[in-house]
């Protein structure tokens, strides 16, 4: 389960859920948080994020006719009731589905929403509690992560996808082309991660695109280390044996 702070995050994170689906036969779902902050995009963000949810296969979880709004540290301070209103929403999302895994950004991901988002669904794991299991991977693309713990290749297949998957976000490329920028990003990743993930000094990966997660474990109510460590996961092997 992804929950995506804006319509696109979900093609832009998506390189493991990918695997995932292909590899491991997950079902991947994703949850539009929010449908952008400006009103009157946000029906026609929508339509453009199921086109491209349908073109990935992921199921998509929408909340509202126009998605939370106010999703932010800010909000989240100012507004408490209000706060705890959408933590309720995401508390029910958990609930109904009960995911194996959650895609989230980390806490330091720069965007304002991208943060709120982490809160949001931190906070609705303490409101739940024991009551369930799951594995925490927390993502990043505004800022980056200083405490990752996982790179995974990206094929150049599962990155045209992606690339072709934003360009259904007609809306938002027009105005900034990122998808063209997608394949020089997962490059920088597997520089960076090579050594964030693999240990300084290591020897860098041999393949050009990676995504860099930080995975974790909700259990007992609280939040455990998966490994010690950091593990890099290549075309070759499989993604399920995160889990297991």
């Amino acid at each position: 389960m992804i929950f995506s702070p804006h319509p696109d995050d979900e093609c832009i994170v998506g390189g493991l859920p990918i695997r995932l689906q292909r590899e491991c036969g997950w079902r991947v779902c994703n949850v539009a948080v929010t449908q952008g902050s400006k009103r009157e995009r946000q029906a026609e963000r929508l339509e453009e994020l199921k086109g491209a949810c349908d073109y990935l296969g992921f199921a998509l979880e929408t909340i509202g006719e126009r998605g939370l709004e106010k999703v932010t540290p800010q909000a989240r301070l100012a507004d408490p009731e209000g706060w705890k209103a959408k933590v309720s929403t995401v508390v029910d999302v958990l609930v109904r589905w009960r995911p194996r895994a959650i895609l989230f950004p980390h806490v330091e991901d720069w965007n304002g929403t991208h943060i709120g988002v982490h809160h949001l669904v931190m906070d609705a794991l303490a409101v739940i509690g024991s009551e369930l299991s799951t594995t925490l991977i927390e993502t990043e693309f505004w800022g980056q992560n200083y405490r990752p713990n996982l790179l995974v290749e990206i094929s150049e297949e599962v990155l045209t996808d992606l690339i072709t998957a934003l360009t259904f976000h007609v809306g938002e490329v027009r105005r900034n082309p990122y998808h063209l920028t997608l394949p020089a990003w997962m490059t920088n990743n597997v520089r960076l991660g090579g050594e964030t993930v693999g240990g300084q000094g290591a020897a860098p990966p041999d393949f050009p695109f990676g995504t860099v997660y930080r995975l974790r474990r909700w259990v007992g109510g609280r939040v455990e280390e998966a490994y010690s460590g950091g593990k890099v996961v290549t075309a070759k092997d499989s993604p399920a044996e995160l889990f297991s």
